[in-house]
């Protein structure tokens, strides 16, 4: 296989994309919160999810609690914690009284292992060797290039570019097209894969590229773009842009 002649480059999210964390912080905090009798049914907890992907978005709600409490701190992890109860569906009082207790047990007993899955080593091992340019494209604010390296996945890629080296987050549009200089593809010539629908769809999306939502739990049944659940997918999608 050989890049089409549509599809010259892939570029990948890496948080939540490529390296994971077993388990995640929402199965941990569902698991917690429901310990403490609250009943969370499962309608709430996607909810939640989509709300947290939003969030992270650079949602404007996140850079106004960074520039108020600032990032990394405990007032914005407690803040955080409260917004994540009250879209869990608690009242807002109640999750004003449990968020200190909630977020400091996640801080204190959450030692996620970080995983790369052996199946995206495989197909990014493909990708390269059949000639498409590789990339990861992260809301990340510093760079990240020694952590590839620990994840055993810098060989793959081209080059990792992170938002906060040209201060442009997804889902901003001027990331995506900087990356396309690095890649030196057009847009028409490039897919983005991503899991969080709010930063990698809606902004790849926007600056032209062919948007991909890897989904493996279907957390999002209704986006309306090109959805996988496995990375082992993306090769019968190029074969099918060609």
């Amino acid at each position: 296989m050989s890049p089409s002649n549509k599809i010259k480059a892939v570029l990948f999210d890496l948080d939540g994309t490529l390296r994971h964390h077993l388990p995640s912080a929402g199965e941990v905090f569902l698991e917690h919160i429901r310990s403490l009798g609250l009943k969370i049914s499962e309608e709430d907890h996607i909810r939640t999810e989509h709300w947290v992907h939003f969030y992270f978005a650079h949602s404007f709600k996140i850079q106004a609690d960074i520039k108020t409490h600032g990032y990394d701190k405990k007032e914005f992890w407690v803040n955080f914690t409260r917004r994540r109860l009250i879209a869990s569906g608690i009242g807002p009082a109640q999750a004003a009284t449990l968020a200190p207790q909630v977020s400091a047990y996640i801080g204190e007993s959450y030692r996620p292992q970080t995983h790369v899955h052996e199946e995206a080593h495989t197909v990014l091992q493909f990708l390269k060797d059949s000639g498409y340019v590789l990339a990861t494209v992260s809301n990340r604010d510093d760079p990240y290039h020694e952590e590839m390296k620990t994840l055993k996945l810098d060989s793959y890629f081209q080059f990792f570019l992170a938002g906060g080296e040209i201060n442009s987050f997804k889902p901003d549009a001027l990331i995506f097209k900087h990356a396309l200089e690095l890649a030196g593809t057009s847009a028409q010539e490039t897919m983005y894969v991503g899991d969080n629908y709010f930063a990698d769809i809606v902004g790849s999306r926007r600056a032209g590229l062919m948007p991909v939502l890897y989904d493996p739990i279907s957390l999002f049944p209704d986006a309306d773009c090109t959805t996988i659940k496995a990375l082992a997918e993306i090769p019968i999608l190029l074969q099918s842009a060609a």
